[in-house]
């Protein structure tokens, strides 16, 4: 959910329109589709190949932070 969030601010701040949940049930049960961790973005289809790019390049970014975290774990 906390991901979801920063994503929506990266596209926001982009300039596309990202708009939260509409879900108004504290406690939905509905199943996240397969392989998801349960969390949407939604965009307009005509902003979806940007808000696609922004995002490809954010999760980029962070796969190599995290790896950057582990390996100074690791040395201490």
């Amino acid at each position: 959910m906390t991901e979801a969030i920063v994503i929506r601010g990266l596209l926001q701040s982009a300039g596309i329109a990202s708009p939260g949940s509409v879900s108004t049930d504290p406690f939905p049960l509905r199943e996240p589709p397969e392989g998801t961790h349960g969390t949407e973005i939604v965009v307009l289809e005509s902003h979806a190949d940007e808000a696609r790019r922004l995002i490809a390049e954010y999760v980029r970014d962070n796969k190599g932070t995290e790896s950057e975290d582990s390996d100074e774990k690791a040395d201490d």
